[in-house]
């Protein structure tokens, strides 16, 4: 694959035998960031752990204390009674049976689907769909719920869901290029503080194994895994 110049360019301004500390490896976004948009800004974390063991298939949720940057867009799948409550919280989508409908007709144009205990019956149907983007709702990650409005403001506040994939690692944006360095270095943090809580007690070994940040299409900066995690 051929490296366009504004890719050479990022990839000189990174030692890719340096480990940074995540301060320095904040700080060196905006320069390696090459493109036009206000780029996301991902942290990857690998774990010692076996997606395929049900205790050590690590999932949940953080609040991050800056936000990512994104305006999520919500739907709230509920009965007529929780409409009001989510409508006031600032939902984007709210109701039932014609957004089921929408779903099996393809219609994913949402970021997050927040749904009540009530109406999980009628949803359950969607996995096919929703399942592979990540957007169908979990009791673990706050998303199957009676507090809707709770729930929302949560969401549009900087609530993030994360989830190790099958090769054990994690992938979550933690902000925008145009963040202040020390605001994404906190939002990172937060996450991987809330990822080491998680650690399994049937994982064996090294559970943190590597940490790596990068913009949305720039060269990967490696995160010293030891000091991040302590």
């Amino acid at each position: 694959m051929k490296l366009s110049k504004k890719r050479k360019v990022a990839n000189a301004k990174v030692d890719a035998t340096k480990i940074y500390t995540l301060e320095e490896a904040t700080k060196v976004m905006k320069d390696i960031n090459c493109t036009k948009f206000d780029s996301s800004v991902d942290l990857h974390i690998r774990l010692g752990v076996d997606p395929r063991k049900a205790d050590q298939a690590i999932r949940g949720t953080v609040s991050l204390p800056h936000g990512t940057g994104k305006t999520k867009r919500v739907l709230v799948l509920c009965t007529p009674d929780k409409e009001a409550a989510a409508k006031d919280a600032g939902a984007d989508y709210v109701g039932l049976d014609e957004f089921v409908t929408k779903i099996e007709s393809g219609w994913v144009d949402i970021d997050v689907i927040i749904a009540t205990p009530a109406v999980m019956p009628k949803i359950g149907k969607l996995g096919k769909v929703l399942g592979p983007r990540n957007l169908m709702p979990n009791p673990k990650t706050g998303t199957v719920t009676n507090d809707v409005a709770a729930a929302v403001n949560e969401v549009k506040g900087g609530k993030i869901a994360f989830k190790v994939d099958k090769t054990g690692i994690i992938h979550a944006s933690v902000g925008r290029v145009s963040f202040e360095p020390k605001k994404l270095q906190e939002n990172c943090q937060e996450l991987i503080n809330a990822i080491v809580k998680l650690k399994p007690s049937s994982s064996k070994g090294t559970y943190v194994k590597g940490i790596s940040l990068a913009t949305s299409m720039s060269p990967g900066v490696y995160v010293d895994t030891r000091a991040a995690v302590n």
